[in-house]
C-alpha cells in the first residue's frame, strides 16, 4: 500500500495552483486586508517548509477567518493535517475545498486521504472527478490504478498504468507497469516493458572514446 508521504508527493505535485495565491484572490479585499492575507500565506508556506505545523495552521486558520470560502487555504490545511496523520480533519478540509471550488488538486488530495484510510470506493470517485478535470498527469492515473487494484478491477488498473507510462515514459512508470504485468502473469507484456527499461539504463564500463576531428594542416 502507498505510504502517505509517497502519495502526498503526488498531491503536492498536483497542487501547484495553490502556491499561486495572490493577485486575483487578494484583489477582492481592501489593501490592508490583502496585505495581511499575503503575509499570512508567507507564514503558512514557510511553516510548511520548516515543518512548523502549529505556526502554519494558525496562519491558515486566520486566513479562513478573513475569507471563509478560501478553497486554497482549506486545501493547504488538509495537506498539513494529512502530514500529521490527522486524517479525519484532513478529509473535512479537502471536502470543503472541493465543495467551494472543484479543482483537480483538491479532488486528488481527497482521493489520496480516502485511499490512506482504506475507503476505496470514495477514493475512486474522487480520483475519477479529478481526472475528468485534468487527465494529463501520470500521478493521477497511478493513484487511480492503485485504487482499482484494491477494488479488484484488474483490467482498469492495467489500463491506467499503461496510460501513466504513455504520459511519462520513465523508469518509475515502467517499473510499476512491469510489476503489474508480472503479478497478472502477462509475461509477454512484461518482457516488452523490460526491454524498454534496459534501453533506459546506461551501460557500465569504459566511457566511449571521444573522436576528435582530424586536424588538417594547410
Amino acid at each position: 500500500m502507498f505510504e502517505l508521504i509517497l502519495i502526498l508527493g503526488f498531491g503536492v505535485l498536483a497542487i501547484r495552483g495553490a502556491n499561486n495565491i495572490g493577485a486575483d484572490d487578494l484583489d477582492i479585499f481592501p489593501r490592508k486586508i490583502s496585505d495581511k492575507v499575503g503575509k499570512l500565506w508567507d507564514i503558512a508556506h514557510q511553516g510548511m517548509r520548516e515543518n512548523r505545523f502549529l505556526r502554519a495552521e494558525k496562519a491558515l486558520l486566520t486566513i479562513l477567518k478573513i475569507d471563509q470560502r478560501n478553497a486554497a487555504a482549506y486545501n493547504r490545511l488538509g495537506i498539513l493535517y494529512a502530514k500529521q496523520k490527522e486524517f479525519k480533519d484532513a478529509i473535512d478540509c479537502f471536502e470543503i475545498a472541493s465543495s467551494i471550488e472543484s479543482t483537480p488538486s483538491s479532488l486528488h488530495n481527497l482521493g489520496l486521504i480516502y485511499y490512506e484510510t482504506e475507503n476505496y470506493s470514495k477514493a475512486a470517485i474522487a480520483f475519477e472527478q479529478a481526472l475528468k478535470l485534468e487527465d494529463e498527469l501520470a500521478a493521477r492515473h497511478i493513484a487511480y490504478a492503485k485504487v482499482q487494484e484494491q477494488l479488484g478491477n484488474d483490467k482498469l488498473m492495467l489500463s491506467e498504468l499503461e496510460r501513466a507510462a504513455e504520459l511519462e515514459p520513465n523508469k518509475e512508470t515502467y517499473q510499476l507497469l512491469h510489476k503489474a504485468y508480472l503479478d497478472k502473469e502477462m509475461q509477454l507484456e512484461a518482457d516488452q516493458i523490460e526491454q524498454k527499461l534496459k534501453k533506459m539504463i546506461v551501460p557500465a564500463g569504459r566511457p566511449k572514446k571521444v573522436v576528435r576531428p582530424r586536424r588538417v594542416v594547410i
